[in-house]
């Protein structure tokens, strides 16, 4: 049963005043360093049941006459192609989809900096293309002795060698496709640049994860190391906070290992640190708007079984070594979590055991396990997606929802004109179908009504799914894990 843990309402609220006391605080501009994802934080919305995946834009929105963006992208990641790993596409692809999605929104976009800019060829193609598009761009260089020599990078030879990013707005909202992009060193070198032209300009950080005010070893937190295991994130206790100020805290390796050194980047530009802790950058606000601990704790022990499922299938698929999956199965010993506790695996397993097949279960909101089996017609993806409509709608097992003289025609054109060599329907097709049918015949409209109810469903299938009915799967909001094996032995695979 779906239940809620977080009161978004709230954490709207509370981190709106929060960012404002802070813009305040440094008398009027503030950079503030925006880490995580911005419009689909699913993330956040599987550990914290409540948390709207649009609850960062919803907060900025409420600050959006004072607030400009600018969106940094690494030149290497362009040069590279670096894909972003959820939805598949590369940094300056999501560059150009986070300026949409930002205008639609209302917010304003003022500017993209290509940060360690040194004559990259497609970085300087995505500039141009930036300019014919009408977007402002500039160029932060690499600084010799990043991050140690602070007078070098504290001068014109460092910090000053960098454009300055013309902005207009109290908040500097700095943002990225992904880690890896500079939004740190792009606001430290802001701060320098306002400094000397008599501008006062403060930082902070707004990072989701881990949440500071909540203890080290919260599900919530291990959740988020187990969500970055391929980067090596270790959440730890903030001993700078706990030396200033008495008050234990968490963060995480990277801000408490780089911490002196912003510091001392602070005393070299201001005189003086604003800051005498990494948690004392920070302005978030989630921990204080979790309303049930223990449903958040419950969901975040599922959301850690399923990134040790998402890393075992990376290793399948050739894109990992295989020290994610050791570094979770460490986070799982040590939280007490077994696979068990995922009661969709057992039900997937058992039902591909009897049938001979691959399986999916899948579990309904309500708690309800059902499962579907490889057949003639349908994919496990496709039949169980069929029978959990079947059940929330109240429509007998036995009735069809499609008539077979909606599936044989398409079998026919996937097989003898499009050159597919198996007939069985993928989840998009069956949905598409489905609302063919569903034209004519009352009972397939009444299982069609029933699709926005799988929201927050859990599934699991015996064999890695194809990418149509894996993406299918996400939207409809379904939380799936699969078994790392292939259906076939076939080297490639789609």
């Amino acid at each position: 049963m779906f239940k809620i843990g977080f009161d978004n309402d709230r954490y709207v609220e509370l981190q709106s005043e929060k960012i404002r006391e802070r813009v305040d605080q440094f008398g009027g501009k503030l950079y503030l360093e925006f880490g995580g994802k911005l419009f689909d934080d699913y993330h956040a919305s599987r550990v914290l049941p409540g948390f709207e995946p649009d609850s960062k834009i919803r907060m900025l929105k409420a600050l959006a006459d004072d607030a400009e963006i600018v969106i940094a992208i690494n030149a290497d990641a362009i040069e590279k192609n670096k894909r972003r790993g959820d939805i598949g596409i590369t940094y300056d692809q999501e560059v150009l989809r986070l300026i949409d999605a930002f205008t639609e929104f209302g917010l304003y976009v003022g500017s993209v900096v290509i940060t360690q800019f040194a004559g990259q060829p497609l970085a300087e193609k995505f500039e141009s293309r930036l300019r014919g598009l009408g977007v402002k761009s500039y160029r932060h260089y690499p600084i010799e002795g990043y991050p140690s020599n602070i007078p070098y990078i504290v001068s014109e030879d460092g910090y000053g060698k960098n454009d300055y990013i013309e902005t207009t707005r109290s908040l500097v909202v700095v943002t990225a496709p992904g880690p890896g992009s500079g939004k740190m060193a792009t606001c430290l070198s802001q701060l320098y640049h306002e400094n000397k032209r008599g501008t006062k300009a403060g930082y902070a950080k707004f990072e989701t994860f881990p949440i500071w005010s909540i203890p080290l070893q919260h599900p919530v937190n291990v959740a988020y190391e187990a969500a970055t295991a391929d980067l090596a994130d270790v959440n730890m206790i903030d001993p700078f906070h706990l030396e200033a100020y008495g008050k234990t805290t968490v963060n995480y390796n990277r801000d408490v290992e780089v911490f002196p050194v912003v510091n001392a980047i602070f005393e070299k530009i201001f005189g003086q640190s604003p800051y005498k802790s990494p948690t004392d950058m920070g302005v978030n606000m989630a921990g204080f708007a979790i309303v049930d601990d223990e449903i958040c704790r419950d969901a975040s022990r599922q959301e850690i079984i399923r990134r040790y499922y998402d890393a075992r299938s990376q290793v399948r698929k050739g894109d990992s070594d295989g020290s994610d999956v050791t570094k979770i199965e460490l986070l799982m010993k040590k939280s007490g979590i077994d696979i068990s506790d995922r009661h969709v695996i057992g039900a997937a397993l058992v039902r591909a055991e009897s049938t001979g097949g691959p399986a999916v279960a899948l579990e309904l909101p309500s708690g309800q396990i059902v499962t579907g089996k490889t057949t003639d017609l349908f994919g496990p993806a496709s039949a169980a997606l069929l029978n959990a409509l079947k059940v929330l709608a109240g429509i007998s097992h036995d009735i069809p929802l499609i008539s077979p003289n909606v599936i044989e025609p398409i079998q026919d054109m996937k097989v003898n004109h499009m050159g597919n060599h198996n007939p069985r329907l993928h989840t998009d097709e069956v949905l598409i179908a489905l609302a063919m049918s569903a034209a004519t015949n009352p009972v397939a409209e009444l299982a069609m009504q029933q699709l926005g109810n799988l929201v927050h469903s859990d599934a699991h299938s015996t064999t890695l799914m194809s990418t149509v009915d894996l993406n299918m799967f996400r939207k409809l909001g379904i939380n799936l894990t699969c078994e790392p094996v292939y259906e076939t032995k076939k080297l490639y695979h789609r």
